[in-house]
């Protein structure tokens, strides 16, 4: 079974092939880092009109490299939520009209599903149950999936998602934009216990929240006298590699031991890590050491799987299309879309 994935739910336009949800034919990814870098953020409206020019040429860049004719695909999986809403649109109002005009099933996936299931697409999958942690740009958050469809959430955030907090963290100290990479890079040349930032372990839950860290941090570069959001400060000084490493290890500590407290408190052995922030060498590290110490199955999906993209649509697409769900020409994209 081949199923082109499209993924357009926040600033990168990605299609993909993918055979029997497990085997990538191909995966195309348009990234728009350098039309948001300049804003320090991701401007939706951009993002929007963006989409629009790169859909077509990322679907047939995906088609001609898995070598598979339109015709001959059984399906189309689209994500029609959670996202910015303009950019979701762009996908789903796309994956409709190819449906409708070649009479292709369409299945409309959540991102956050998507994130889930990236790992099936690495050699060794996971089994079930196991335990979800999805900390990307806009999401952080603890499930326990017990089988394909069927998933409980243990915890999100209150506030900011991580990764959220990283990019403002970058702008607090004018190291530009995306800030989960350029933080990473710095902390590896850093104290991480120079400054004792909190760790909100919000105590009796596995929610997570961010917001105090962010202002503690605040405090710190207006006191160290740094320069202000938006103007470049000399990157390479102790004092900005140490905020930036302790800033991490805040970060990590608190998704770790969260992740640890569900092994034991949910007694389940197998742990899966994905969204974005899940390439952060330092969590990756952190976390395989708690996996070790825990002896539980600890599952990362490689690098390119752990950002935005339509293979992990498509695989969990293909669990839906088995389970004979189909969308409709109403199928609307969904800014909010629990999952």
């Amino acid at each position: 079974m081949v199923i082109l994935g499209i993924d357009t739910s926040c600033d990168d336009t990605s299609s993909a092939v993918v055979a029997d949800g497990r085997r990538i034919l191909s995966s195309v990814v348009s990234s728009q880092t350098d039309i948001h870098r300049k804003y320090g953020g991701i401007v939706p409206e951009l993002a929007s009109r963006r989409h629009i020019e790169m859909i077509w040429p990322v679907v047939t860049e995906a088609l001609e490299t898995a070598r598979v004719p339109l015709d001959s695909l059984d399906a189309l999986a689209v994500c029609h939520g959670p996202g910015l809403i303009g950019s979701l649109l762009v996908g789903c109002n796309f994956a409709k009209a190819v449906g409708y005009a070649r009479k292709l099933p369409l299945v409309g996936v959540n991102h956050l599903e998507g994130h889930m299931f990236s790992a099936f697409l690495e050699e060794e999958p996971p089994e079930f149950p196991f335990l979800s942690l999805i900390v990307s740009g806009g999401h952080t958050s603890l499930y326990l999936v017990h089988a394909f469809g069927s998933y409980t959430e243990l915890g999100r955030t209150r506030d900011d998602a991580a990764g959220e907090a990283y990019d403002k963290v970058a702008k607090l100290l004018g190291l530009g934009y995306p800030g989960g990479p350029l933080i990473d890079r710095l902390a590896k040349s850093g104290n991480p216990g120079a400054f004792n930032f909190p760790r909100a372990y919000v105590p009796e839950s596995f929610d997570f929240s961010f917001s105090g860290l962010k202002t503690a941090v605040r405090s710190v570069i207006q006191g160290a006298g740094l320069p202000a959001a938006g103007q470049t400060p000399p990157e390479e000084t102790s004092l900005v590699r140490d905020i930036a490493a302790s800033f991490q290890a805040s970060v990590v500590d608190v998704l770790v031991r969260k992740v640890e407290w569900a092994i034991v408190g949910k007694g389940i052995r197998r742990v899966v890590l994905s969204g974005g922030v899940s390439a952060n060498g330092e969590l990756r590290k952190r976390m395989k050491e708690m996996a070790e110490e825990r002896e539980v199955e600890l599952f990362l999906p490689s690098p390119a799987l752990c950002t935005d993209n339509a293979a992990m649509i498509a695989a969990a697409g293909h669990h839906r299309f088995l389970a004979g769900e189909r969308a409709g020409l109403d199928l609307n994209p969904k800014a909010y879309l629990p999952l």
